[in-house]
């Protein structure tokens, strides 16, 4: 008994001692232990060094752990360059093409492979990541929303937020840090870092903890209150279900408590629906920051962003760490309320540089995974850009931002770049995402639903479009119909009006639930069609009925519809048709609509 008092009066004390970010962090110094670095490969590609690399994380209950890495730069140069590490994001590895375009744009690039997974060209018996008696990695899963002791998280025998898998991630991309500054070719005091999804994550931490760290780039990742329940007008979503107590993971981990303590300029990107990094709380954390911000949202997508938006990152770290043109500041931007109720948004920009134009989204809808953003109709006035915001609905808030679209500095010198289009001529930058309360707006009548659901081809701008140019893997999705302005009505059909010059068959795609579980399970429903070729115009009409799922049951109605998709082959199957190829031309699609029986 008196022992077991003892080790329940010794996690007390631990729990006390970690209980806030500060003596988290105060014991680890990331330069104290040598890194051992072992150079596994060595090559040339061009006039650039790559090597594959691994150095000692820590000794846990007296066993190392090693981090694998890629590392590169350009093998001759005449001052010593600014280092950028990579995080990759989860299922990933230690990217080589990361390395390759940091290092041909001036940079030392170093990529972690914190996974473990096999090094990209590397045989099986290569040296690799070793976390030694930890493992937080992705075969723990676990262990990144617990502080309880466990099997393979067991840092310390009580509970700790030590024991917590990012804890021990963050370690380990510290001393990758420490790696980047101990390099004849890299000036220690130019040091940034990047990451994407679980990436994005770490490049929060790592700058949160890390003052070495001069600029950051975190992607679809590191928004704070994952913990925190979210209500939606039909239901309310859990997003993290914690083990341990609660307050100190909040106060040791959750995103919200290490971004005071960001003090390099931040730049983040993402996708406007993303389900990992949550726009709305991507915004809400970075309020919190008290250094420079900026954001880069591409309409529509999840866990991807555009050209304009990922370009962003070099010009980032240009500017940071090599003196490079400064990106344009956050535009203002505020919702103009009159008094016939009449809603408008403007935004007004910087002019650092020439702008190409403007995109006033807004959206009625709180969930940041699943909403539909509408486009306004934008006008330019006297240096600002004001649109109005139609159709809005009764006891539902409004949330709205704008995107200006920047010419690419000419001094960016970007092309060609790995990774990047050759034809990239602008630059994405995303005002602050603001919200007007429904109980501001008197708005007392419900707008009338739309039947038309798309006209071509200025609609496209409401679609995401995958594999674009591929004729067997063309995609193309909307969120569209989970608007309610835009659902089906009951009885109603769905009509495609399209021309195709060949023979060929396609999938349309309805996903209900999607991101929404507080409503229903997520199912996904399928029509594949043969559509005759012909030079002209014709209309495809399809009834709730022609759609089924992988049991062969049919949607009882659109009303829980959030996904429409038009598709090459059906993304549903497991099997893709041997040598199915697309007849003739791409399809032009020209209006899509209910239409009444």
């Amino acid at each position: 008994m008196r022992k077991l008092a003892c080790l329940l009066l010794s996690w007390a004390i631990s729990a006390t001692a970690q209980s806030t970010f500060t003596e988290l962090w105060s014991d680890f110094d990331p330069r104290r232990d040598p890194l051992q670095t072992e150079v596994i490969k060595e090559w040339q590609e061009g006039d650039l060094t790559l090597r594959s690399v691994r150095f000692l994380v820590g000794t846990f209950r007296e066993h190392p752990a090693r981090l694998a890495a890629f590392y590169a730069f350009p093998t001759h140069h005449e001052h010593r360059l600014p280092g950028v590490m990579h995080i990759h994001g989860g299922g990933q590895r230690a990217s080589l093409d990361e390395v390759r375009m940091l290092a041909a744009h001036g940079y030392a690039g170093l990529s972690v492979n914190w996974g473990g997974r096999e090094m990209e060209n590397a045989p099986p018996e290569s040296l690799n990541t070793d976390w030694g008696i930890v493992d937080p990695t992705q075969k723990n899963v676990a262990g990144y929303n617990s502080t309880l002791p466990g099997p393979k998280q067991f840092y310390t025998d009580h509970p700790s937020p030590k024991n917590n898998n990012w804890y021990l991630l963050t370690l380990g991309c510290r001393r990758g840090l420490t790696f980047l500054e101990q390099q004849p070719e890299v000036e220690p005091n130019l040091l940034g870092v990047h990451g994407w999804s679980m990436g994005g994550n770490l490049t929060m931490y790592v700058a949160g903890t890390d003052n070495r760290v001069k600029a950051a780039v975190p992607g679809v990742g590191g928004s704070g209150w994952r913990w925190e329940k979210q209500p939606f007008i039909e239901g309310s979503a859990a997003q993290e279900q914690i083990a341990g107590d609660l307050e100190t993971f909040k106060n040791t981990l959750s995103f919200e408590s290490y971004a005071p303590h960001i003090h390099c300029p931040i730049l983040h990107r993402s996708g406007t629906n993303d389900f990992h990094g949550r726009m709305d709380d991507v915004y809400r954390t970075n309020q919190l920051i008290p250094a420079e911000t900026r954001y880069s949202f591409t309409p529509h997508l999840n866990h991807r962003n555009s050209p304009e938006t990922s370009v962003t990152m070099l010009l980032w770290f240009d500017h940071f760490l090599k003196g490079g043109p400064a990106l344009p500041a956050t535009p203002e931007s505020h919702f103009v309320i009159q008094a016939d109720q009449a809603v408008y948004f403007e935004a007004k920009p910087s002019q650092d540089l020439p702008i190409t134009h403007c995109e006033i989204l807004y959206s009625v809808d709180p969930d940041p995974r699943a909403r539909f953003w509408r486009h306004a109709t934008v006008e330019a006035v006297e240096g600002k850009y004001r649109a109005p915001l139609l159709n809005l609905l009764p006891g539902r808030p409004v949330y709205a931002f704008a995107n200006f679209y920047y010419k690419l500095p000419a001094a960016a010198n970007l092309q060609p770049m790995p990774g990047f289009p050759k034809t990239i001529q602008e630059i994405c930058l995303s005002g602050i995402l603001q919200k007007t309360p429904s109980d501001q707006l008197a708005i007392s009548t419900t707008p009338s639903p739309q039947m038309v659901i798309a006209n071509f081809p200025e609609a496209w701008q409401d679609w995401f479009t995958l594999n674009g140019e591929h004729h067997t893997l063309w995609q193309h999705w909307t969120r569209k119909v989970t608007d309610p302005l835009f659902r089906g009505p009951q009885g109603a059909d769905l009509q495609i009006t399209l021309t195709m010059a060949a023979e060929n068959h396609f999938t349309v795609v309805l996903t209900e639930n999607e991101w929404r579980s507080y409503r229903g399970p997520k199912k996904t429903y399928t029509c594949t069609r043969t559509i005759p070729g012909q030079n002209a115009p014709q209309k495809l009409i399809l009834k709730l009925s022609d759609f089924q799922d992988s049991q062969g049951k049919t949607p009882a109605s659109w009303q829980q519809v959030d996904v429409l998709g038009i598709c090459a082959q059906n993304p549903e199957s497991k099997v893709t048709p041997i040598g199915l190829t697309w007849q003739g031309p791409l399809p032009t699609f020209h209006q899509i609509a209910w239409i009444k029986n």
